[in-house]
């Protein structure tokens, strides 16, 4: 198919006035004469056989067919702008479009990124994160690392860690705390996974009553942690994801005991080939999730 000439010089014109809605000030930015403007946009009118822009006494006013013809032009320059930048130094840079949950995001992944941007300079990350709930093709996610048994339809899973939950408190409510049983007098915290809380009893030894607890539902550790650290309650979130919180003091992890309710995956759609920039952030984070592992004695040490 052969495209026809594109008027790249009349389009800009036309792009700019509209943003100003004055050929003059277009004329500025552009850095030619406002007869030039002027000129380029009545040649892409004559082209388009429209009128693109009622011209008034002071400035202009756009017309229907310019509103139309407005955010595809944008769009496209965005896009053009885009891409140049991702040329550097004979090089183009690759966009990688990572999906995250929340609590992996902010407690694990945002630290070790500058590992990774220095690994991989010429890759373009893209971090969005979420409460686990995740369409990968919806969403247009190259990877997306997700927490649970790795069982997901039509995905390919690897493992990264597992990270146990266990009981996190501000100071002033780990010193009330003598033995498991003693957590059960305070406002514990909870997850819309109803069965964590009775998972630790069980394996702390506690026979607890039931229902656990009540009141507010959170669909993140990180905001969970973040009303613990407020006074609101005990909250039970994977200690390996709040090691800034521990080692200031902020929080108290006041026993040892943890239950593993699932592990961090890496995940990717198996319809989606994997590119360059997929392959090498995969092997970046396997090989440092496995290296902290392997120093840390093993999966479940949190």
């Amino acid at each position: 198919m052969v495209r026809p000439h594109l008027p790249l010089n009349a389009l800009r014109a036309f792009e700019a006035s509209a943003r100003h809605l004055s050929f003059t000030r277009a004329a500025v930015e552009l850095c030619v004469t406002q007869a030039a403007v002027s000129h380029q946009v009545k040649v892409l009118e004559q082209r388009l056989k429209v009128t693109l822009f009622k011209r008034l006494p002071r400035g202009l006013m756009i017309t229907a067919e310019g509103e139309a013809l407005l955010p595809v032009v944008r769009d496209s320059f965005d896009r053009m702008a885009e891409m140049l930048e991702r040329f550097e130094g004979g090089q183009v840079r690759q966009v990688l479009t990572v999906g995250a949950v929340g609590t992996f995001a902010v407690g694990w992944l945002l630290p070790r990124l500058p590992a990774f941007a220095a690994r991989h300079p010429f890759i373009d990350l893209r971090l969005s994160t979420n409460n686990n709930r995740v369409d990968a093709a919806a969403e247009g996610l190259d990877l997306a690392i997700r927490f649970g048994d790795g069982a997901w339809h039509g995905t390919e899973a690897e493992r990264l860690f597992e990270a146990p939950l266990s009981p996190l408190c501000i100071p002033a409510i780990a010193d009330t705390l003598r033995e498991p049983a003693d957590l059960l007098r305070h406002t514990l915290l909870r997850s819309y996974r109803a069965d964590e809380w009775p998972a630790w009893f069980a394996a702390a030894g506690v026979a607890a009553p039931g229902p656990l607890v009540k009141g507010v539902v959170f669909d993140s550790s990180v905001a969970m942690l973040e009303a613990a650290t407020q006074g609101a309650g005990i909250a039970l979130a994977p200690p390996r994801m709040f090691t800034r919180q521990l080692d200031a003091g902020v929080v108290r992890r006041p026993f040892a005991i943890g239950v593993s309710m699932g592990a961090y995956w890496l995940t990717r759609l198996k319809s989606r080939r994997p590119t360059p920039a997929m392959r090498g952030f995969r092997e970046w984070l396997l090989e440092t999730a496995g290296a902290e592992t392997d120093a840390a004695g093993g999966i479940g040490t949190s």
